[in-house]
């Protein structure tokens, strides 16, 4: 599949490529001087800015829920008493960038909206890696050498000096020896796509989807600056807020990705108060102890699979690089271990954690079919009740997660090791035709929370049965809302 992006890509990244040949050799023959901002030959402009929105969306989503990984990963019985604070404020800071992310993953939906293309909150399980990923994707509990993949790929482009250069190695043997890429190059190559108004004008952006996109006063709920979850008062000075832009124009769409870019390198390399994701994760890893684990023995790349016999498995990732575009896009270069979930009660909190992510990224995707006018913002609206119920399942998401992260992987124990978020994707993103069937879906994912529901009640605890019954009664009442609005359509037919 992966063959139908890098295709188009590879000239980025090589001096001469056909794309550059053709363009030579149209303008030996007389054919206008074109777009001074190279595009791949079988598209447009436009359409080239779009594939680059595509590639940030996902990238912005494989970071989020690694970040999520990573931060849910930290704590337990392990960490010694007087560093558990410490650690904690390390976990607050992690997922707090993971949620600056998805508003990051927002405001490229609204870019999208903006210039007519398809949304995209899709994203591989193990994706195919190039030099606009800044390494292969995968979840796993944070340590010194992941937390240098994020350092690295959230950097500046003058970061230097003997700290950088260690950094760097340490990312690089972390990623299977390639090296980490700062996320800045794809929003850096896509700034300067859209601010040529010689090949993008102005008519391309669409204002009048402004009242469809997301937007702060529905999203911000919380989110500002340091105060999302700091409970330990641990918060780096002047840290921003979520970052959730609509975007009207040109102008809007520049401000957004300077804004993006901005939120994730740093502003100064003067100083420790930086607010970026870069200076966040550098000083966890500054702070970083020798003497004991401040994450839990969380499995990597944990799933689930119905073969209920199947053991943990190794899936390869995809090559990296420009050499990787002449070879058999479907060969496989390094290995990448994944672990199943096979505890049998582990195993389906983890199909629940799965459902509930399914059920988020189904209503985020969604609230942009419906404008954000103030009558719609009510949870009993369309828009309102998928806006409500996107916040809800992020409440389940830190709930289950936190759950799987203290959960046998294996019914042998597997010498303590702990499952851990699975956050696999569904067998497809795409939504129905119909807005009757649309909701349909909807019912149908919250009708599968409560068959996995009645699995789990006998085979778990009353205090995880308390949060069954709390999820059932809060999914009874989306379902009514959902009925009401069934009843509407169907009577509007």
């Amino acid at each position: 599949m992966r063959s139908r992006l890098r295709r188009h890509l590879g000239f980025l990244f090589q001096p001469e490529t056909a794309g550059r040949q053709m363009l030579k050799a149209a303008r030996a023959l007389g054919a206008p001087a074109g777009p001074q901002v190279q595009v791949p030959p079988e598209m447009t402009p436009i359409s080239f800015a779009l594939l680059l929105l595509h590639i940030g969306a996902e990238l912005e989503h494989a970071l989020m829920v690694e970040y999520l990984y990573a931060g849910y990963s930290l704590g337990g019985p392990q960490v010694p008493e007087a560093h558990r604070q410490e650690v904690q404020c390390w976990q607050e800071t992690i997922l707090g960038i993971a949620k600056e992310e998805m508003g990051h993953l927002i405001t490229v939906q609204n870019l999208l909206r903006c210039l007519g293309g398809p949304l995209n909150l899709d994203r591989e399980d193990y994706p195919w890696d190039s030099e606009l990923y800044p390494y292969p994707f995968e979840l796993e509990p944070l340590t010194r050498a992941s937390l240098a993949k994020y350092v690295v790929a959230e950097s500046p482009a003058d970061w230097k000096g003997s700290e950088a250069d260690e950094i760097r190695e340490l990312a690089k043997a972390s990623a299977g020896g390639s090296a980490v890429h700062p996320v800045g190059i794809l929003y850096h190559r896509l700034r300067t796509l859209l601010a040529d108004e010689s090949v993008i004008p102005d008519s391309a952006f669409r204002g009048s989807t402004y009242p469809y996109q997301a937007n702060w006063d529905e999203w911000g709920r919380g989110y500002q600056a340091g105060k999302r979850g700091n409970a330990t008062g641990g918060a780096m000075p002047q840290t921003p807020n979520v970052l959730v832009m609509p975007i009207a124009g040109r102008d809007d769409a520049l401000a957004a990705i300077d804004a993006i870019t901005t939120q994730g390198e740093a502003t100064s390399m003067k100083s420790d108060d930086d607010p970026s994701h870069f200076a966040r994760f550098l000083r966890i890893f500054r702070a970083w102890p020798k003497h004991y684990r401040p994450s839990r023995p969380a499995a990597t790349n944990p799933f689930v699979t119905t073969s209920l016999g199947e053991e943990a498995t190794a899936r390869k990732a995809a090559p990296r690089g420009p050499a990787a575009v002449a070879k058999n896009e479907d060969e496989d270069a390094q290995e990448c271990t994944r672990m199943a979930i096979t505890h049998p009660e582990t195993r389906l909190w983890a199909h629940l954690c799965n459902v509930r992510y399914q059920l988020l990224l189904h209503c985020l995707l969604r609230t942009f079919e419906y404008t954000g006018s103030l009558d719609q913002q009510s949870s009993t609206t369309p828009r309102g009740l998928l806006v409500h119920a996107t916040f809800g399942e992020m409440y389940n998401l830190r709930a289950l997660s936190t759950l799987l992260v203290e959960s046998p992987l294996t019914a042998d124990g597997g010498d303590g090791q702990c499952a851990g978020p699975p956050f696999q994707l569904p067998y497809t993103m795409r939504l129905p035709v119909e807005a009757i069937d649309r909701w349909h879906v909807h019912r149908e994912m919250l009708r599968s929370c409560s068959l996995i529901a009645n699995e789990l009640e006998p085979l778990t605890t009353d205090a995880r049965r308390g949060y069954l019954g709390a999820m059932r009664h809060t999914d009874g009442e989306t379902c009514k809302l959902i009925d009401t609005i069934l009843r509407h359509l169907e009577s509007a037919d």
